[in-house]
């Protein structure tokens, strides 16, 4: 069993900067991809960020530029930090992990373990 628990969500306003923390315990080998995914009211889960081990970041064109997802294998832990927020970042974000190594990286269907979320409100 793997568990992921994000924290550091909360309010932030346009322009400000935001960091996420997911926390994985349980049976975490192999664990090739862990990605940030966020979900906003009536809209589809989408990628925000991926990472391939420890090396290889992808981001949605959306975030790009301003966001950066890191991973610490000896803590578990993986980050996500974002500056210059806008009010569409306001959404459930999601850390998701999966031990696939290929595959799509931003496709939801292809991860097997999420964390229940945390709410990011960005106002303008």
């Amino acid at each position: 069993q793997v568990q992921l628990v994000e924290s550091g969500g909360g309010s932030a306003q346009t322009g400000g900067s935001l960091s996420l923390s997911c926390a994985a315990s349980g049976d975490t080998d192999r664990m090739f991809w862990m990605a940030w995914f966020r979900q906003a009211p009536g809209k589809e889960r989408e990628i925000v960020a991926a990472i391939y081990l420890t090396t290889a970041e992808t981001y949605a064109d959306s975030v790009k530029g301003r966001a950066t997802i890191s991973r610490d294998s000896a803590k578990k832990t993986l980050y996500l930090q974002m500056i210059r927020l806008k009010p569409e970042d306001t959404a459930m974000y999601y850390c998701a992990a999966r031990r696939l190594p290929g595959g799509r990286w931003n496709d939801v269907a292809q991860y097997n373990y999420w964390g229940r979320g945390i709410q990011v409100t960005v106002s303008s």
